[in-house]
């Protein structure tokens, strides 16, 4: 199995996210995948800016993949993801049906992206048919949904990657909740996201752990945890393992002790004692169950 990180879902300085991926360059991880995914107004980088890191990947003899928005609202947002859908250089994901449009119109092959509603046969043949080659699985689909789809993506050619690790992303709003929670408006948020490198945890009344507010994204407060299961997932076909960023040094780690099991093929216990944060973790989803469940 190949391991990729996805796309950085905060808001990170230029500085900070040159020097997380002149370090993950360093690593033995397989698959890069980068830009914004989140919001257009996160501008400390430009696509110049990703592209000079895109080509600092591939000389370190990754697999870059290109990220686009998740939710269009503006004409300017439309302009960079047709640059980003039309240019040949690097695979796409695809986190938008205009980016999937826009890739095939270019006869260009696209991930398409966990947000992308795919949950049957039929919808894989579909999008395999305009120009599909890999499917990031979305999170809620589980262990039992995925037995009568994995022979179907197997024959079409089609790569399978699924997150075993780092939060869920949950759901998107045209509203920005960061700006909401310090009583701004959108346009005018005073990018508020920067002053949190792994967005906003929210709590709820009982003072329980519920979610993690990332602009105008959602994401699950624990942190989705599979490694004790990755024999198990590779067992039943899956290509591409998937880590979503959470902080910069955490995700280091992260990438470290998920790269020495599978390359050395060593059965270590997950280490959480080696991250820097504390996290509570959760794998519900994998077994049809809550998604902030913790089956052991």
């Amino acid at each position: 199995m190949k391991i990729s990180v996805a796309a950085v879902p905060y808001y990170w300085s230029t500085e900070k996210y040159k020097h997380f991926y002149k370090a993950l360059a360093e690593t033995s991880v397989d698959i890069v995948y980068i830009g914004e995914t989140i919001c257009s107004k996160r501008r400390s980088m430009k696509l110049n800016d990703w592209l000079e890191i895109a080509t600092m990947l591939s000389e370190a003899g990754k697999e870059v993949v290109l990220s686009t928005l998740t939710l269009l609202e503006a004409d300017s947002e439309l302009s960079v993801l047709t640059k980003i859908s039309k240019q040949q250089n690097y695979l796409i994901e695809a986190n938008d049906m205009a980016a999937i449009q826009i890739a095939s119109q270019n006869n260009n092959n696209f991930v398409a992206g966990c947000a992308i509603n795919i949950y049957n046969n039929r919808s894989l043949k579909l999008f395999n048919k305009i120009g599909m080659s890999r499917w990031s699985i979305p999170v809620e689909l589980g262990k039992e949904d995925l037995l009568a789809m994995i022979s179907t993506a197997k024959s079409q050619g089609i790569e399978l990657e699924y997150q075993v690790f780092g939060r869920l992303p949950l759901a998107y709003s045209a509203r920005c909740f960061t700006a909401r929670h310090h009583q701004l408006p959108k346009d005018n948020c005073q990018f508020k996201c920067l002053e949190d490198e792994q967005g906003m945890l929210v709590k709820t009344q009982e003072d329980e752990i519920f979610s993690q507010i990332n602009g105008i994204q959602i994401q699950s407060a624990k942190v989705n945890n599979l490694y004790d299961y990755l024999n198990d997932i590779e067992d039943l076909g899956i290509d591409i393992l998937r880590l979503v960023p959470l902080g910069h040094e955490d995700t280091l780690e992260a990438v470290r002790q998920f790269s020495k099991t599978i390359r050395d093929k060593m059965s270590l216990p997950f280490d959480e004692q080696l991250l820097q944060e504390e996290y509570e973790f959760c794998n519900g989803y994998y077994f049809q169950l809550a998604g902030m469940v913790n089956s052991h």
